[in-house]
């Protein structure tokens, strides 16, 4: 009966992921159809306290997000949350912290650019999509269902022990370590009107990724050990390394398992 109720709760936090996930698009890309609050709007109020309020909301969903996904809190979590439904509960607290940014979120008015030109335009709103279809494609690549906590809860459901999955570096991981990174800068700056909102979440949250990736990789290299540190050494992180003469083509194939 456990492994069936836990096998239900992580589908269940699986699917408020991807509801959330296309309530985030819709938010950012202004998609509120007239019953949805988005990213941009008339001011309401003092525009500092705003500001203010908005970057509390980015702050408490980045801490939330990196402080559950370190190694240390995961070994003192899991004293109270089962092991199978760790990951699952890692992605429920980030759907709500998630959930409280869009519904909390105050416009703050303002145009920082306006692309007229509709051929500009619509190549910042194909940029805007890819950058979304990105995201989940790469997580497939990378087992979208472990990153997630299906994999997890599925394997308990069977009766089998959880084991983690090898380093491989598949696809685009050869060329940068962190695609899942740049499909989530991509959606976020990708829009032919920035506003002032647009342009604090945009900010803030690449300062996040910034500030999160160090972190990340002291985790992936405490899990890999030198295997990693010798992906790093080749790989360039957000932008394409060029090939120096002491790289090798013969990079482990498989799973960069992020962190955060």
């Amino acid at each position: 009966m456990q492994r069936t109720v836990f096998f239900v709760y992580g589908l269940a936090c699986h699917l408020l992921f991807l509801i959330v996930y296309a309530w985030m698009a819709a938010f950012v890309g202004n998609f509120g159809f007239g019953w949805i609050r988005t990213i941009d709007g008339p001011p309401q109020g003092s525009i500092v306290a705003a500001a203010l309020v908005n970057l509390g909301l980015i702050a408490a969903f980045g801490l939330q997000h990196s402080i559950m996904a370190r190694p240390g809190f995961k070994q003192w979590w899991t004293r109270f949350v089962p092991q199978p439904i760790e990951r699952s509960t890692y992605v429920l607290f980030s759907c709500i912290a998630m959930a409280a940014l869009l519904w909390y979120w105050r416009p703050l008015g303002g145009v920082v650019w306006n692309v007229s030109d509709p051929a500009g335009r619509w190549l910042l709103h194909g940029l805007f999509a890819f950058g979304w279809l990105m995201v989940p494609a790469v997580s497939l690549l990378i087992n979208h269902f472990d990153l997630f906590g299906t994999r997890q809860v599925w394997l308990h459901l069977r009766g089998k022990n959880y084991t983690h999955l090898p380093f491989r570096t598949p696809s685009v991981y050869r060329h940068v370590r962190h695609p899942l990174y740049v499909g989530w800068m991509i959606a976020f700056w990708a829009t032919p009107t920035m506003t002032i909102a647009h342009l604090l979440f945009a900010a803030a949250m690449t300062a996040y990724i910034l500030l999160a990736i160090p972190l990340e990789e002291r985790d992936l290299i405490a899990h890999y050990g030198k295997t990693y540190v010798d992906y790093r050494r080749r790989v360039g992180g957000l932008i394409p390394r060029l090939p120096r003469g002491d790289d090798r083509d013969d990079d482990p194939q498989g799973v960069v398992e992020p962190c955060a």
